[in-house]
């Protein structure tokens, strides 16, 4: 990818720093497309001197898109969000990115879905997921489609969020105990992405869920972080009566949407190409979580392994 013009729609984020960081390794030049520029500014320091540029867009208005995507080899949508309008990011965002795509001739569009996109799930989530892969597909036919589970990784609101209620609660409260996950590493996916980006010819017009080698349910997620921070607490499973009138509440501990989502797993479809079809191999959560994780542990990273 040396010298290839790489726009990353969502790259400041989270995930998009890793993806980032991927593909200036292999040599390309990123711009770092987002609605506020001031979460992208670690970019610049992960690549080399004039390697990322970066532009205010919003997926929501064709125009900026436009205006990001001009002269770009490869575009890649990261772009998601957990609560508000699903469906003018997910689907007609989705859908700008990749009219925008073709109308300016990119050689390759890689779109970052989820597991659980369907046009039947009980969330708005997963239905607007699902509109935005046929949006794609309509527009830019050759696109990738990469479906994630949940990503995890040391900047993540996965481990890090549950690992903050069990280092303070007394209990630890559980919703959707037995719902099942196979969360994935962020650095893994972002070598997916990069090496979906890269090979267009391989990848182009196929659909990955990416995924990682173990399957857990959440109470075994909750169990295993309160083992690796050293806090054995009780575990107390929230009747679903309860946390429906939880999810009612404005800024409550969840919404209904994604209470509708605990309703489903998480995990690989069966037969379903993943991580390896993509070149990766799965990292187990335990072999990269503790690094970080040690920060909860009542005296951090001098508490030693015999609390953990």
């Amino acid at each position: 990818m040396k010298d290839s013009l790489v726009t990353i729609f969502g790259g400041g984020g989270f995930l998009g720093r890793q993806v980032a960081q991927a593909l200036m390794a292999r040599g390309a030049r990123v711009r770092i497309a987002q609605r506020d520029l001031a979460v992208a500014v670690k970019v610049k320091a992960l690549g080399n001197l004039g390697q990322s540029q970066f532009v205010g867009a919003d997926i929501r208005k064709p125009i900026t898109v436009e205006r990001a995507i001009a002269g770009s080899d490869v575009v890649i949508n990261l772009v998601g969000v957990l609560n508000g309008d699903f469906d003018a990011f997910h689907h007609e965002g989705a859908a700008n990115v990749a009219k925008a795509a073709t109308a300016a001739g990119v050689k390759a569009l890689v779109h970052i879905s989820a597991i659980g996109a369907d046009a039947g799930s009980p969330s708005a989530y997963g239905r607007s997921k699902a509109a935005g892969e046929a949006a794609v597909k309509a527009a830019f036919p050759t696109a990738t489609i990469i479906r994630p589970s949940i990503i995890f990784g040391a900047e993540d609101q996965f481990l890090n969020r549950f690992a903050q209620i069990i280092g303070s609660a007394p209990i630890i409260p559980m919703i959707g105990a037995d719902t099942k996950f196979q969360p994935v590493y962020v650095a893994d996916v972002a070598q997916a992405i990069a090496n979906a980006a890269e090979t267009p010819g391989v990848h182009g017009g196929k659909t990955y869920e990416v995924a990682g080698p173990q399957v857990m349910s959440m109470k075994e997620v909750n169990l295993w972080i309160a083992k690796a921070i050293g806090r054995d607490k009780p575990v107390v499973e929230v009747p679903s009566a309860i946390a429906s009138l939880l999810a009612l509440l404005p800024g409550g501990p969840i919404t209904r949407d994604q209470l509708a989502m605990l309703g489903r797993d998480n995990v690989a479809s069966a037969g379903s190409q993943g991580l390896d079809a993509l070149g990766v191999a799965a990292t187990p959560m335990g072999a990269v979580a503790g690094k970080w994780m040690v920060r909860y542990r009542r005296h951090g990273r001098f508490a030693g392994r015999a609390s953990a």
